[in-house]
């Protein structure tokens, strides 16, 4: 989540610019961009513009895919999450955007969100950049994308780099089922809570943390899952000093408490495939608490524990209620 920048004082070229709201017929437009379709009409009879998500390299300039010079080139509107770090990125392509640069980020993303909305159904062709990665994965996006699709106005992607599927596959862990669970909370006792919330989640987690957490989160995952559930912290993913460092979890808050820097990915096995043999009434009834304290109501929590344990309904049921007689 990038600082504000300096909007369109950052590229002298966009200065004082309008965005245009009809695409030149060739002059100024790269290839790849001229004659592409728009959404459709809007309700007035005229017609929509474009909606342009576009992945940004997480480390690694190289990793740009080559619309996304095209793009930044051609874009009636470029939205930046840190128009200084757009600065920098578009020096490193040799691109110089045509049309006006705004920023577009955390602080100011619902009050900006109509702007550009009403610069869509004027017919522009709006690009949303955020710092690193693809927008809206725990980066500014999701708010306009879905205006965006309220107003059926077309929204597509330059697909680029990600830090989740990328330390995913460098895990080592297992990859055909996987979960994204962000930002943990900065709160020790609601880290606790979030994390309980998927202690039973077989399929791998992924996680961002940020590296002065990074000791506290791993300790917090050993409580609750357990102290051997294989890991993996990636840190730095296609910069210089990329490293990722696999075991334990017991083992990584060790190493971690020494000092880590960087941008950090959190990759976490899921939990094991548990029989019924091996869940007495008391750990059944401590899941369906968990749900019920997530939000579940009883019934479901009784239901997901049973399926989880490979268990009918009525034994779940019964342990809950015998718990509760015995508690009055």
């Amino acid at each position: 989540m990038g600082p504000t920048g300096r909007d369109a004082a950052d590229f002298p070229a966009a200065r004082g610019r309008a965005a245009a709201v009809d695409p030149p017929a060739g002059a100024g437009w790269p290839a790849a961009v001229r004659g592409r379709a728009v959404s459709g009409p809007c309700e007035d009879g005229g017609v929509t513009g474009t909606l342009v998500l576009a992945g940004t390299p997480i480390g690694d300039i190289a990793d740009a895919p080559p619309r996304l010079a095209e793009e930044l080139a051609g874009a009636d509107v470029v939205a930046a999450e840190d128009t200084r770090r757009l600065r920098r990125l578009t020096q490193a392509l040799g691109v110089t955007p045509k049309g006006r640069v705004v920023s577009y980020f955390e602080g100011n993303e619902s009050a900006r969100t109509p702007e550009l909305v009403e610069e869509l159904l004027g017919g522009a062709r709006v690009l949303l950049v955020t710092d690193a990665g693809m927008p809206s994965v725990s980066d500014p996006g999701y708010r306009l994308v879905a205006a965006a699709v309220e107003q059926d106005i077309k929204v597509t992607a330059v697909p680029g780099p990600s830090a989740v599927l990328t330390a995913l596959a460098l895990s080592g862990l297992p990859v055909d089922r996987f979960c994204f669970e962000g930002f943990l909370p900065r709160k020790a006792g609601e880290r606790l809570s979030r994390l309980r919330e998927v202690a039973d989640e077989r399929r791998t987690l992924v996680y961002f943390e940020a590296p002065h957490r990074l000791d506290d989160t791993l300790a917090a995952m050993a409580e609750v899952f357990g102290a051997d559930r294989r890991a993996a912290v990636c840190r730095e993913l296609t910069k210089t000093y990329e490293e990722v460092r696999r075991g334990p979890l017991a083992e990584l808050a060790r190493w971690a408490a020494e000092g880590v820097r960087g941008e950090i990915t959190v990759v976490v096995e899921g939990a094991p495939e548990a029989g019924p043999e091996e869940l007495d009434a008391e750990e059944l009834v401590r899941r369906v608490r968990a749900r019920e304290e997530a939000g579940e109501r009883r019934k479901e929590a009784i239901a997901a524990v049973a399926a989880q344990a490979g268990l009918p309904k009525r034994v779940v049921f019964d342990a809950v209620v015998a718990a509760k007689r015995a508690g009055e």
